[in-house]
């Protein structure tokens, strides 16, 4: 009892500070249970106490709400409490990431992470709906609701190449990074300035390692440290400078820009599962004509959509990708919900449409299509890993684009039950729109999808050649009893198949 009243009157003394952020040298100091030092014991190795007792020499710039003007009612309360419940067990706690840079261009954000000097542990403890995850770095999910917070550790620099929790590959990439530090560490291991700042929502106070605030109101995307070594560090930093800055109209600073043109082959590194996260991102930013014509200017998008290449380089391809991405951008800048199968059916559409005109001299329409989507599925899951729950929607797509050709008879009827339908029909238009399918077939669909029931059975086209069912007939027994059953059965059957 004695030591939480202790550690509660540290925790509100440290806060009352101006905001700054309490250092983790006195965390080391005090052997405070809560701190860095779970249990009050001393540090482990020499590591764990030169990052727990040394503090950095990066000055912290600190601004006001009359400077920053974050407006509060952005904030969710899930981060709020948080922050608050943090802050409350006498640690340190703040908002971080891309919720701050979005605050700070007025902008609501999508979801909120936060940062605190608390180990995962100490954070599931205080949070009874909460769990760590993560394995290249440990996180906790804080739920409230449906909301979930992300609370992250200060991460630190490992300072022996044999840490444990600190694993690289031969060129350098991190993949495994369990090294806890301070908060100023925590800043310089960040990818750019702008997403290296941290607010604390009860003070209202925002803390700037690394002049982000500036080039947040300049308009500039500036990495953190040298370029090189953190593109070779994480590759994925070079996807998500394209997308923030084609996302935030952000200016990518020369130095930043520079290496990603030379550096592009190391995006063949990073787990495929991951590169459809960060690709997913891109496309629903509501500037993803923009991401792709910048990914294009850094070669970035070898390796990834490796077909998009071949598809850019088609005037009908290069129309009809850019037709779904300005459709794509402007239902996400409308709020509209957008489906992942149906951005990357189109993305891929060409290539499949290339396949499929080589396989119906062999065989028929719906086989020449299936076989076709199977080549190109094979082809991209081994750069880029897209989910099955899409893939198999990217194939009803595109399987349902060969039923347009076919206007007589039921099947235009069951085309237009298919659940389905909707997505495939605004693919057909888009078909439509780019010139690949001809005025007059665009024309009769989008006749029968508007009219009636009189009038689609009078938009109908005739049957070509249609063949009659020829009646089987039965086999003849022996026996003169076996052959009068079968003539009645005969005659019966013949009564049945009158018209």
């Amino acid at each position: 009892m004695i030591k939480k009243i202790i550690q509660s009157w540290l925790g509100k003394k440290f806060r009352s500070a101006g905001g700054k952020p309490a250092s983790s040298g006195h965390a080391a100091h005090d052997q405070q249970p809560t701190k860095q030092n779970p249990q009050g014991k001393k540090p482990a190795n020499k590591r764990q106490a030169s990052q727990t007792s040394n503090t950095s020499n990066i000055n912290a710039r600190h601004y006001t709400h009359q400077q920053h003007q974050i407006d509060s009612r952005y904030i969710s309360d899930a981060a709020k409490r948080t922050i608050q419940g943090l802050q409350k067990a006498g640690f340190t706690a703040y908002i971080v990431g891309g919720a701050v840079r979005d605050l700070l261009l007025n902008i609501a954000p999508k979801d909120f992470d936060v940062a605190t000097d608390a180990t995962p542990e100490q954070v599931r403890q205080l949070f009874k709906r909460s769990r760590i995850i993560g394995r290249r770095f440990r996180l906790v999910h804080v739920m409230f609701g449906n909301e979930t917070i992300e609370v992250s550790t200060f991460r630190g620099e490992a300072e022996a190449e044999d840490d444990d929790n600190r694993q690289t590959t031969e060129s350098g990439r991190i993949i495994r990074d369990n090294v806890f530090g301070s908060i100023e560490q925590d800043a310089t291991r960040r990818d750019f300035t702008v997403n290296a700042l941290y607010y604390d929502p009860q003070q209202q106070v925002l803390v700037d390692f690394h002049d982000g605030f500036q080039d947040v109101r300049q308009g500039v995307l500036r990495i953190i440290g040298d370029a090189q070594q953190r593109y070779r560090e994480d590759p994925v930093r070079m996807l998500r400078a394209v997308r923030l800055s084609a996302k935030l109209g952000l200016q990518l600073e020369s130095h930043t820009a520079a290496p990603i043109r030379q550096m592009a082959d190391c995006l063949a590194e990073v787990p495929p599962s991951r590169l459809f996260d960060e690709m997913l991102k891109l496309f629903l930013s509501g500037h993803a004509l923009q991401s792709v014509q910048t990914l294009r200017n850094f070669h970035l998008h070898h390796g990834l959509l490796p077909l998009l290449d071949v598809v850019l380089e088609q005037p009908l391809g290069e129309r009809f990708v850019h037709l779904a991405l300005a459709n794509t951008d402007q239902r996400v800048l409308s709020g509209k919900p957008v489906s992942p199968a149906f951005l990357f059916a189109t993305l891929l559409w060409h290539e499949v449409l290339a396949a499929w005109q080589k396989y119906q001299p062999q065989m028929p329409l719906m086989p020449a299509i299936h076989q076709a989507m199977d080549d190109v599925i094979r082809i991209q899951t081994d750069k880029l890993a897209i989910h099955k729950r899409f893939t198999a929607g990217m194939r009803e797509i595109w399987a349902m684009q060969a039923r347009f050709e076919y206007r007589h008879g039921r099947r235009p009827y069951s085309l237009l039950e298919h659940p389905r339908f909707r997505a495939a029909y605004d693919f057909f238009l888009l078909r439509c729109e780019s010139g690949e399918v001809s005025a007059e077939l665009a024309h009769w669909w989008q006749q029968f999808v508007e009219a009636d029931s009189n009038t689609r059975a009078n938009l109908l086209l005739p049957e070509q050649g249609k063949k009659k069912r020829r009646r089987r007939k039965r086999k003849s027994s022996s026996g003169e009893h076996q052959a009068g059953e079968n003539n009645t059965a005969q005659s019966h059957t013949d009564q049945h198949s009158e018209p």
